[in-house]
């Protein structure tokens, strides 16, 4: 029997490019003032592929991109997996020595940035030997002479046919780069068939339709916008309106005169919405599915949102970047008898809760969240001791401490490395933070444990009130012992207008161990 090759087939830039051969000139993309259709948004990924692989790149080089959202930014990684090259998103906060390392450990050989960062990409490749550096839409402030600029390719460049580049499933489509906390970021790498298997499963758990407007509004380096997202929408025909940031009154502007059906943040985001002052004068009927994650959501939080969201389906998502994100998810029809879960495995994902000796814990008890899956990264990059740290037992171990109720839902505690030890006994921060938030004038809280002589570490609370709300330290801390056991009740209370946070809307809280503890 003839071999049927099966090349290109479970590749991510041969989805696109079925995605435009069937919704041809159905809107696929917005920014700005720019709208792409799916033809256009392929034509231009293709123009893009093949000038970077004239520029002199080769298929399994890595190509860094160092960026906000934008059109281009997406024409980029669409482009890197049409080429073959391995995509490395890059946290665009970072500064010039947090790009010089991903530089390096990732060995790119490629970087396209925002000109608005040029003085950090000048400090960060010095004396690297880049084969292309260039921008990704740098005719919006002025061209740089010779240098390869995304929309410029776009609009110049003839060749609009599928690169020659032959693919397979299992080849590598980026390196993710997750958060360092005590240690440098190490990047997970995701093969495009890892991706593929999540996007579908996103379209079954998450009900993605291809005649929903989308809003994406989180930063595209972030996998849950790229990958849960932006890109299963993609593959569906549904438009999606991009913009820069998550800013509130962008976010609801957005939502009432794009009439979208659909849209993603952590909960600072939605908690940032809640309290815009101009809520209310906001037709934002059209929104049905709102989907949360990132973070845990406290529970008065998504109280409120029921209550003020009428008719809005609610989706708890949790994962992470080595997952590729998604995990689990907890549907709208869940919400009302367990709205503290974090939902069931997705069809695609295997899930237990373990002891230290990988045994299954019994519903109800704690254990650490451990995961199988086709859409599971294949390791760290360059850091084999590392993948099989985090792969012993042949599962992959999230750091997330968790438990299964009866009816095989998860619940997650908290991670690890947030668990407060307060006179040798183990206290979830989230538990504390979920007693403080049930207080009125609070508007955001953050809980971590401080170093101290007598407790081992310390409960502190630091906390964000509502605007023109004012409550004393005695005050919460007494409302806290109200609902919780005497020795999770904070020792401190700290007032603070904000709270540090990533661009992804994640609070850092190591962030804050280090600045109160100086």
């Amino acid at each position: 029997m003839e071999h049927i090759s099966t090349i290109h087939r479970n590749t991510i830039g041969a989805a696109l490019n079925r995605s435009a051969r069937k919704y041809s000139d159905q809107l696929a993309l917005t920014f700005g003032e720019r709208t792409w259709s799916y033809q256009s948004l392929n034509d231009a990924a293709n123009r893009v592929a093949n000038g970077l692989l004239a520029a002199g790149l080769s298929p399994g080089d890595r190509l860094a991109v160092y960026g906000k959202n934008s059109d281009a930014y997406v024409i980029a990684w669409l482009a890197s997996t049409k080429a073959g090259l391995v995509h490395v998103p890059i946290n665009f906060a970072l500064s010039s020595d947090e790009l010089r390392y991903i530089l390096e450990q990732s060995g790119a050989k490629g970087l396209l940035s925002d000109i608005a960062l040029a003085g950090k990409v000048e400090e960060a490749t010095q004396g690297l030997a880049l084969t292309v550096s260039g921008t990704l839409h740098a005719d919006q402030q002025g061209s740089q002479s010779g240098s390869f600029d995304v929309l410029t390719c776009v609009r110049s460049s003839p060749s609009t046919s599928e690169p020659a580049v032959a693919l397979e499933g299992s080849s590598l489509a980026q390196l993710l780069y997750t958060s360092g906390t005590t240690a440098a970021p190490k990047a997970a790498m995701m093969s495009h068939q890892a991706l593929m298997a999540e996007y579908m499963a996103c379209m079954v758990e998450l009900d993605i339709k291809g005649g929903d407007a989308m809003l994406a509004a989180l930063p595209l380096y972030h996998s849950a916008q790229m990958h849960v997202f932006l890109m299963p929408a993609l593959l569906l025909g549904a438009p999606v309106h991009l913009l820069e940031a998550p800013l509130p009154d962008s976010c609801l502007a957005a939502i009432a005169e794009q009439k979208i059906v659909s849209f993603f943040a952590p909960p600072t985001v939605w908690i940032s919405l809640l309290r815009h002052a101009d809520f209310d004068q906001f037709d934002l009927t059209t929104l049905k599915k709102a989907y949360y994650g990132a973070s845990i959501m406290p529970v008065p939080v998504l109280e409120e949102m029921q209550q003020r969201f009428l008719g809005v389906g609610l989706y708890n998502c949790y994962g992470q970047s080595e997952i590729a994100p998604l995990a689990t998810v907890l549907r709208p029809e869940e919400h009302a008898e367990r709205p503290a879960s974090a939902g069931r495995p997705i069809l695609t994902v295997e899930t237990r809760i373990v002891d230290l000796e990988m045994n299954d814990v019994a519903p109800g008890e704690h254990g650490e969240i451990v995961h199988r899956s086709p859409q599971l990264m294949t390791g760290y990059w360059d850091k084999p001791e590392m993948t099989a740290e985090s792969f012993q037992g042949g599962w992959f171990h999230s750091g997330d401490v968790g438990y299964f109720d009866e009816a095989g839902y998860l619940y997650v505690v908290d991670r690890i490395k947030d668990v407060i030890n307060t006179g040798g006994v183990l206290v979830a921060s989230r538990e504390v933070e979920e007693a403080l938030f049930k207080h009125s004038a609070i508007s955001e809280v953050a809980v971590v444990g401080l170093p101290d002589e007598k407790w081992i570490e310390a409960i502190t609370a630091v906390v964000v009130l509502k605007e023109g709300q004012a409550v004393s330290e005695d005050a919460l801390i007494h409302h806290a012992k109200s609902l919780i056991a005497p020795y999770k009740v904070p020792k401190r209370v700290v007032f603070a207008e904000t709270l540090p946070k990533s661009t992804a809307g994640k609070i850092l809280k190591r962030h804050l161990r280090q600045d109160l503890k100086e």
